[in-house]
């Protein structure tokens, strides 16, 4: 019997990068690394459920975000302060929200907030996590008739809401758009920092995307 980390890279696209995976500096040494390292051995980063689910690849190449790239304190994560520090963020569902070790367990680090919930005691079970439940955890259905609208999401794209759901926004395709992941994530890094620790009803002044 295939294990849940076995199924999920066989059900995933071609790998992101071809050769080993390449964790090193701060990444080889978190306590998340070596399960990391035995899953992109498997496959070097691949999309899985038509894309709604991104998981990141280690080492460089032309045009595509790695795990070394996606983690640099410049790239978004200082857009969030200290609300990032801590984790490693290794793969995303079609909303941008990340899937990050804290020490060895898995959780959600939510775009909006900034907020991290427990989903999953290690590696393997996230991934039966995500085999059991990827509707919820990856946005699959409505990443599939987002695209059945609108065409495939370009590779580095995510959905985010136009009105944020945080701010009671609906999940639904009209409210709904394609965005770079990186520029999603520091848009709402903006906000999660202004909205932390803010009492519910408080009203946010947004920055814009572009």
């Amino acid at each position: 019997m295939k294990s849940p980390l076995a199924k999920l890279v066989q059900i995933g696209s071609p790998a992101l990068l071809a050769g080993p995976p390449v964790l090193a500096g701060d990444l080889a040494v978190h306590p998340g690394a070596a399960a990391l390292r035995a899953l992109l051995v498997r496959k070097n980063g691949f999309y899985g459920f038509e894309s709604a689910l991104h998981v990141l690849p280690a080492g460089r190449g032309e045009g595509v975000m790695d795990l070394a790239t996606w983690n640099a304190p410049g790239l978004w994560r200082d857009a969030y302060g200290p609300l990032a520090d801590g984790y490693l963020f290794f793969a995303e569902d079609v909303f941008g929200v990340q899937f990050a070790f804290r020490g060895a367990e898995v959780v959600t680090f939510d775009p909006e907030t900034g907020e991290a919930e427990a989903l999953a005691r290690d590696l393997a079970a996230w991934a039966q996590a995500i085999l059991e439940d990827y509707n919820y955890l990856t946005g699959h259905e409505l990443a599939h008739e987002w695209q059945r609208r609108h065409g495939p999401l370009k590779a580095g794209e995510r959905l985010l809401p136009k009105i944020p759901f945080v701010m009671g926004g609906p999940f639904a395709l009209d409210n709904l758009y394609a965005l770079d992941a990186v520029k999603g994530m520091r848009f709402r890094g903006d906000m999660a920092k202004k909205i932390h620790d803010l009492p519910d009803g408080s009203q946010v002044k947004l920055g814009t995307t572009d």
